[in-house]
């Protein structure tokens, strides 16, 4: 039961961050676009080293989840800030490196490192859920709410914490500001499923709310997104409005 509730969880991580990727991120990709603003395999590699920074932070996550259920204040600072602060050190180290550090494509690297990495974290919550001994409807609602939750908590980071430089100049955060939301963010999951699926529901939902808003100004003002049809795509063919490159 615990192979097959870890088997389905982390299809549902992978199915739930590799849409956004091939979506989202997608986006910025030809034919969407003229020129792809990115190297698409060093987005595949940003997200593969998500998923391996992702294991244990995941386990930070459930320690959180579990210290705040049980009341444990001085333990539930500590992992919350442990779980946030980890997420931005390994930001900020990818975006150090000479691989993925390109200039104007390192948030795309960075979106793509936080999906992977939200995919081990789904992977843990939903596993939570399918392990326990009864599995009810409102636990499967409350996993699938704190999934997204997860995702965008993780997304949002991603640009939020992207410094402003020449290279990026429409940036306006840094890691302090990814930690601080991350932190709320996280905070808030964790009391609201300490209070039962409806709370946690709400919290998740809550959290969803208010970081899609967030995540749209910082997409259009951080990756700077050309008009579909722009340039040289204009003059041919319609293109559809999702693809990969050859």
């Amino acid at each position: 039961m615990v192979n097959g509730a870890l088997s389905l969880a982390g299809i549902a991580g992978v199915l739930l961050s590799g849409a956004f990727v091939y979506f989202e991120v997608g986006r910025f990709a030809a034919p969407q676009v003229p020129t792809s603003r990115f190297d698409e395999r060093r987005e595949l590699f940003a997200y593969t080293a998500g998923l391996f920074v992702g294991v244990p932070i995941a386990f930070a996550l459930l320690l959180l989840l579990s210290a705040v259920a049980n009341g444990a204040l001085i333990s539930a600072l500590i992992d919350v800030v442990l779980v946030a602060g980890a997420t931005e050190l390994a930001q900020w180290g990818l975006g150090r490196t000479r691989y993925f550090g390109r200039a104007a494509a390192t948030p795309f690297y960075a979106l793509g490192f936080r999906a992977g990495l939200s995919a081990i974290l789904v992977l843990a919550v939903v596993a939570s859920v399918l392990s326990a001994l009864s599995v009810t409807w409102d636990a499967l609602v409350l996993a699938a709410a704190q999934s997204v939750a997860l995702l965008f908590l993780e997304v949002n980071g991603a640009l939020l914490s992207v410094p402003r430089s020449a290279e990026v100049p429409g940036a306006r955060g840094g890691p302090l500001s990814g930690l601080l939301v991350g932190v709320a963010g996280l905070g808030l999951l964790a009391l609201g499923d300490s209070l039962g699926a409806l709370a946690g529901t709400a919290a998740a939902l809550l959290v969803t709310g208010g970081l899609l808003p967030s995540y749209r100004r910082l997409r259009r003002r951080v990756l700077e997104p050309e008009p579909v049809g722009a340039g040289e795509a204009s003059t041919g063919p319609a293109r559809p409005r999702f693809g990969r490159t050859d």
